[in-house]
């Protein structure tokens, strides 16, 4: 038998990863390793990343009126 035949080692780590993490943190864990990954090639390479995109101007705060009760 070959060592790739059977993958079910692989299997195994992704359930126990599972029972560790939870379904909701494991994209974020994804995601969050990925750009880690994206971050050390950049920089082993020398290219550097895109500047971020810049957010809208934020608005302001709305004037209280009359009939709030939190002033």
């Amino acid at each position: 038998m070959g060592y790739f035949q059977t993958p079910w080692h692989i299997v195994l780590l992704l359930g126990i990863a599972l029972l560790l993490f939870g379904g909701k943190r494991l994209p974020e864990i994804g995601r969050s390793l990925g750009s880690g990954m994206r971050e050390f090639k950049d920089a082993v390479t020398g290219h550097s990343p895109d500047p971020p995109a810049e957010l809208p101007p934020a608005e302001p705060p709305a004037a209280p009126s009359e009939h709030d009760p939190t002033v």
